[in-house]
């Protein structure tokens, strides 16, 4: 993989979103939960990420019951809370699906698919592919599209790693097909094309900056009202900046962080925010790569 540090520059395309919208936003709920390292699936460690409380406590090869039951918040309760919110306002979203995660939750598998939300696949668990062998990423990207294609009805069109995909990582998604984009990088506010292996592939960027796991940060957000002044802020100067050149704006969610109540009525706050501007395309990841497809192929296509 080489790096582009040019990319669109001052010269980036008209997006040509439905509708004449100056934004395309694409809210993304991380569906992680019952996939994370855990010591009962025999990883020998347990996951202290993006939780409610500093991990390490427990000695090492134990299980830490407060945090299993921190992240099971995530399935029970906040995933719940996160889609009554948007089937109030009627609004779509993206769900970032770890397979084993949602086969453990068939409720949830069938009340994302009513709704109308996609699925991209976060992989078959919630693991650093990069710490993964090349046999080993094969077979978790296999599994995972097996699995979605079959508690879902449809297989994932989009990947997404946990922070850190490998070098392999795209590589072995174009091998395995079926893909139209991965969103594995976060350096850019539209959809742009890469070759690999000889073909064209779509990365739709994702970002972390608009994102509720900064709740779990020292310097990141503090309460409901930061996490929604900050994603204000970043909306409306996309807005204004749209005017001229249209972008797309992605929303980083987790059922155990934003589904907690206090930082539930943040995200409310900004999704009545942006249903206020009617130039405003609320869409899915699966819809941002469809258009780009059809009105941005790739060169010679």
């Amino acid at each position: 993989m080489q790096r582009d540090l040019i990319g669109y520059a001052d010269r980036p395309p008209r997006a040509d979103w439905p509708g004449g919208a100056r934004v395309a936003v694409n809210f993304v709920l991380n569906y992680e939960e019952g996939s994370e390292y855990s010591i009962l699936e025999g990883d020998g460690r347990v996951e202290i990420g993006l939780a409610e409380a500093a991990g390490g406590r427990v000695p090492v090869g134990e299980r830490d019951l407060a945090f299993e039951t921190m992240y099971e918040f995530g399935s029970r309760v906040g995933f719940w809370r996160v889609m009554r919110l948007f089937a109030e306002r009627r609004l779509p979203m993206t769900i970032f699906g770890c397979a084993m995660a949602l086969e453990r939750n068939p409720h949830a598998v069938e009340a994302i698919v009513a709704a109308g939300h996609d699925i991209c696949s976060h992989g078959w668990r919630w693991v650093e592919h990069f710490r993964l062998s090349e046999a080993e990423e094969r077979d978790h990207i296999q599994r995972a599209v097996e699995s979605i294609a079959r508690i879902a009805g449809e297989r994932p069109a989009g990947w997404y790693c946990r922070y850190g995909p490998s070098t392999n990582t795209r590589r072995l998604l174009v091998e395995e097909g079926g893909f139209l984009y991965d969103s594995d990088a976060y350096n850019d506010e539209l959809p742009y094309w890469v070759t690999v292996s000889g073909r064209d592939h779509l990365v739709v960027p994702y970002t972390m900056d608009t994102n509720d796991a900064k709740f779990t940060m020292p310097a990141g957000f503090a309460n409901g009202d930061a996490f929604f002044t900050y994603l204000r802020d970043a909306f409306d100067q996309l807005y204004e900046e749209g005017a001229d050149t249209p972008r797309m704006m992605s929303i980083g969610l987790h059922p155990r962080i934003v589904g907690r109540p206090g930082r539930a009525r943040g995200l409310a706050r900004f999704l009545d925010h942006v249903i206020g501007h009617d130039r405003t395309w609320v869409c899915r990841r699966l819809d941002l790569a469809r258009h780009w497809i059809g009105r941005h192929p790739p060169a010679g296509a």
